[in-house]
């Protein structure tokens, strides 16, 4: 059984939308209850809107549940060195723009581009694992193979989450 990564933070999220959804449930059987009530249920566009939003909530339920004994919890704060592994915060250059990118590695149930997180088991990041400053790695990326260069890694202790 393979361990998946995980901030103490995102673990706790992940416990909170967990509650939250099950205690939706009730809402949704009674939803469901009362669309069954209004009669034919081939046309009954709330009815389908219920048993719909009952598959999305049951289907994320389990997902979390499933992966929640496989989590490895491990505080960002505890961690240093001068390898890229999970939850290093990493610069890197393009070689070819110059653009620089900084990302904190997580893993994949709370890596967030947008916020500056990527998932440890991303292109990106499975190029950086391993590798210190002043290494340059090579990414497969749709437009093409692109090269970084790694600029600087850290264990500041937070994640861009």
């Amino acid at each position: 059984m393979d361990r998946i990564p995980i901030t103490p933070e995102g673990f706790r999220q992940l416990e909170e939308e967990l509650a939250k959804l099950k205690k939706e449930r009730p809402e949704v059987i009674q939803a469901i209850k009362e669309a069954r009530e209004e009669g034919d249920l081939k046309e009954n566009a709330g009815y389908d809107a219920a048993r719909e939003r009952q598959g999305m909530l049951e289907a994320r339920i389990n997902y979390i549940e499933s992966r929640m004994a496989r989590f490895e919890i491990i505080d960002l704060k505890t961690l240093s060195g001068d390898k890229i592994m999970f939850g290093a915060t990493v610069e890197i250059e393009d070689s070819d723009s110059g653009e620089v990118k900084i990302y904190t590695l997580l893993g994949p149930d709370e890596a967030n581009p947008s916020k500056g997180s990527i998932s440890v088991l991303s292109p990106v990041a499975r190029a950086m694992l391993g590798k210190e400053e002043g290494d340059e790695i090579v990414v497969d990326a749709p437009r093409g193979r692109i090269q970084y260069e790694i600029i600087s890694v850290s264990y500041n202790g937070r994640g861009a989450c």
